[in-house]
């Protein structure tokens, strides 16, 4: 396996946290102050992010050692506060998980949408783009999830393993989902190793998988975990067909599709497991869970509505929406 290379800092914060990554654990970390900060902004959110990044396969020359740093963690701890902050800040909230649920099952008359977008007038230097994008998780597609599985017991426990089970490719290696984005990936002629983009991509997209990591990494807030991963199976199957039309449209090579293709049949099977087995079993088990799990719906919303809000902000004026513009293929 390799390591992929700790990023550029972005400001303060993400310095703070690279300088101390580049020496060994115990040392003196300068933690400035996270007051007055940008909770969605791009150095909050890189901090997040290479703090996080040490809990899966951390970066080429880290001390092992400071995953459990006590300093880091506490640094950490200040950063996700704000974050979470933000989050709550920005969502209604509620009792009724069911609802909240079942509201994602109606789509929006608007049309609006990135697939829709992509599939209707996107080129392939977009859809480009947005896979680059989104590689930051689909490269590690399903692990934030699997932190969420020792603290669930009985039905819900074993329901979402058996969804975690088809992510990981059914026991194939080859089927699993993030190889077959990392297929998508060299389709496109776009580098496929882990985090690759990580330097070329925004503060909005960093917040999508930092949510999936703050919530999985904290066991008081598994019934929102739980209610983020039932928001993004519930929704992934319309959005799959449409990008893998606007791949198909756009002359990609068919094996591009396959990774939208197996999600479309796998998360329509997954949205039925997660509303009744994985929410239900948990809410029958544990029912004080039910606004956790109505935030996590909500909160996985929020920051998937200002990451497309990005994306099509920039495209409308006709620039790029990574830090930096993509290599041509």
């Amino acid at each position: 396996m390799t390591w992929p290379e700790l990023p550029r800092p972005r400001g303060v914060l993400s310095a703070s946290v690279l300088d101390a990554l580049a020496a060994p654990p115990g040392g003196t970390l300068r933690a400035p102050s996270v007051a007055g900060a940008d909770p969605y902004g791009d150095d909050l959110q890189l901090a997040l992010h290479v703090c996080y990044e040490l809990h899966y396969r951390s970066f080429a020359g880290v001390d092992p050692g400071w995953e459990w740093d006590p300093a880091l963690l506490q640094f950490r701890g200040t950063m996700e506060r704000a974050f979470l902050d933000a989050l709550r800040a920005g969502t209604s909230g509620g009792r009724d998980a069911a609802a909240t649920i079942d509201a994602l099952l109606v789509e929006p008359v608007d049309g609006g949408g990135l697939a829709r977008r992509l599939r209707d007038r996107g080129d392939l230097d977009q859809m480009r783009e947005y896979v680059a994008q989104r590689s930051i998780y689909h490269l590690k597609e399903a692990d934030p999830q699997a932190w969420v599985i020792p603290r669930l017991s009985g039905p819900a426990k074993a329901a979402l393993v058996a969804v975690e089970y088809d992510e990981y490719g059914a026991g194939r290696g080859d089927r699993m989902h993030q190889r077959l984005f990392a297929d998508l990936m060299a389709g496109l002629g776009l580098d496929a190793r882990y985090l690759a983009y990580l330097d070329d991509v925004p503060g909005p997209m960093l917040a999508v998988v930092n949510l999936m990591s703050l919530l999985g990494l904290h066991q008081g807030l598994r019934g929102a975990l739980v209610g983020h991963f039932a928001a993004a199976e519930i929704t992934t199957p319309p959005s799959a067909r449409r990008l893998a039309e606007a791949l198909q449209r756009m002359g990609a090579p068919d094996e591009c599709a396959e990774f939208y293709t197996e999600h479309i049949e796998a998360d329509a099977v997954h949205e039925q497991v997660m509303r009744h087995d994985v929410v239900g079993g948990l809410l029958d088990t544990e029912p004080a869970l039910a606004p956790d799990v109505v935030f996590g719906v909500e909160a996985t919303g929020l920051v998937e509505d200002r990451f497309a809000a990005h994306l099509a902000g920039a495209w409308d004026e006709g620039r790029t929406s990574l830090r930096t513009p993509l290599p041509a293929p």
